[in-house]
């Protein structure tokens, strides 16, 4: 695989006209992705190409994501948002089953299951996911990183705990896929919304199915997508759909998977754990600051810095060109590849101010 370095995919790739730090709402489109998308729409738009797109550059997208997930692309299924991967999961569990997830977890992790009225829902603080495992859990659903605040889970011990009472586990790796390592293998499912640290354009979202848990997940949305044939299955019921992940398929938005394909293979050349090592570091130097400043990030070894009671100077930050978000209360800032230690210290010099 071609190798890119960190620096020169920042600067070849990226051109950000304000201070960005804030990827965990929404991650910058790489050059190479945004020619990706403006070359598809320029065919569909000019009558030249078969179609609304190519599903090579689908299957190219899966397969990277199966790379960056430590999987076989045969367990990974393709589709538009975490809320639909999810409510696939929720309409495979039999009513009175208990879902055990975190207080505060992001809202596609646990509305499906929530709307249907005939689950069980047990929400406990982060640090004692763990223990709230029991004999009657059916399901753990908690993000891998925390949305609001940054938090990383205890992974290793809710799949352990999970194992000693037969529950499955559902990882959210929205917020940590592309900067922390994952294998997607420990999970009975995990999914993925592409759209912020993968740098891929918004509608491209990733399932992953484990081989025993797909013979009790069933194929909702199947339709010709789902088919390993999929122009032999355009009219009447799907005869034969396929027997990997790619039943549970989404008909792609095709502009989002070309562009997706883009993305995810920069992040291969770079390499997560590089990513990681840059951004944790970015982060540290962050909190670090931010207590020479007074001001208490929440204690974490993650991309994500979130500052409790100061999110109310999120306007003045962008007001000065410093793009951060205001999630519960809290300041939040997230770096990426692009990021560099300029961007922390002139975010910190606005705060001093």
């Amino acid at each position: 695989m071609e190798t890119t370095s960190l620096s020169s995919a920042a600067d070849g790739e990226f051109a950000p006209r304000t201070t960005y730090l804030n990827t965990s709402t929404c991650g910058l489109l790489p050059r190479r992705t945004v020619a990706a998308v403006r070359a598809l729409a320029e065919a569909i738009a000019s009558g030249v190409t078969d179609g609304s797109g190519d599903s090579e550059m689908v299957e190219a997208a899966r397969g990277g994501f199966a790379r960056l997930a430590g999987v076989d692309a045969a367990r990974v299924a393709v589709g538009s948002s975490v809320s639909v991967h999810v409510g696939l999961i929720a309409a495979s569990l039999p009513p009175g089953a208990e879902v055990v997830a975190p207080e505060g977890e992001f809202s596609s992790v646990v509305s499906p299951f929530a709307v249907r009225g005939d689950l069980r829902m047990r929400y406990v603080p982060l640090d004692r996911l763990a223990d709230a495992v029991g004999p009657d859990t059916a399901l753990v659903a908690f993000s891998s990183v925390q949305s609001s605040n940054g938090r990383i889970a205890d992974r290793k011990a809710v799949c352990a705990a999970a194992a000693a009472h037969g529950a499955r586990t559902l990882l959210d790796a929205t917020q940590s896929a592309g900067w922390l390592p994952l294998d997607a293998g420990e999970y009975d499912y995990t999914v993925t919304g592409g759209f912020k640290f993968l740098l891929c354009p918004r509608g491209a979202s990733f399932l992953t199915v484990t081989e025993e848990a797909q013979r009790s997940l069933p194929p909702v949305f199947a339709g010709m997508s789902a088919s390993d044939d999929p122009w032999g299955s355009t009219y009447g019921p799907v005869e034969q759909l396929s027997r990997t992940a790619r039943r549970y398929d989404e008909p792609p938005a095709f502009l989002s998977y070309h562009g997706a394909e883009r993305s995810l293979a920069l992040l291969g050349e770079v390499g997560v754990e590089v990513i990681h090592s840059h951004v944790t570091g970015l982060a540290a130097r962050m909190r670090a600051g931010l207590a020479g400043l007074g001001h208490e990030a929440v204690p974490e070894e993650s991309a994500i810095v979130a500052v409790p009671g100061l999110g109310e100077r999120e306007p003045e930050l962008a007001r000065a060109g410093v793009v951060v978000s205001n999630r519960a209360g809290s300041l939040r800032a997230a770096f990426h590849l692009y990021n560099t230690e300029a961007d922390v210290d002139r975010a910190l010099d606005v705060l001093s101010g």
